[in-house]
C-alpha cells in the first residue's frame, strides 16, 4: 500500500469533517425543502463513501457504478430545480407593476 495514498485519504476525511455544515437546534428538517436537501447530501455522501471504498479495494465495480448513477441523477435533479427557480425569479423581475 502506498503511504502517500493513505495520508491523502486521511487528510481528505479530516478536511471534509471540518468543512461539514452544522445544523442549528430546531431547524433541521423543519420543511420539505430541508428534507430534500438532507436527502441530496446523503446521496452525495454515500456516493463518495462507495468511491473511496472502491479505491481501496473494498467495493465491487457494480456498486460503484450504481452509486455514481444515483449521484449523477441527484445532481441533475438539483440543477434542474435551480434552473426553474432562476427562471421563475427572472419572470417575476420582468413583471410590470
Amino acid at each position: 500500500m502506498d503511504v502517500r495514498t493513505s495520508f491523502a485519504t486521511q487528510g481528505y476525511a479530516q478536511a471534509r469533517s471540518a468543512a461539514a455544515p452544522t445544523a442549528k437546534a430546531g431547524e433541521a428538517g423543519a420543511s420539505a425543502f430541508g428534507k430534500l436537501a438532507q436527502d441530496f447530501a446523503q446521496t452525495l455522501q454515500a456516493g463518495e463513501e462507495t468511491a473511496r471504498s472502491a479505491m481501496t479495494g473494498g467495493a465491487d465495480p457494480h456498486s460503484l457504478v450504481q452509486a455514481l448513477a444515483q449521484t449523477e441523477l441527484a445532481v441533475e435533479t438539483a440543477v434542474t430545480v435551480r434552473n426553474k427557480v432562476v427562471e421563475a425569479y427572472q419572470e417575476i423581475l420582468r413583471m410590470q407593476i
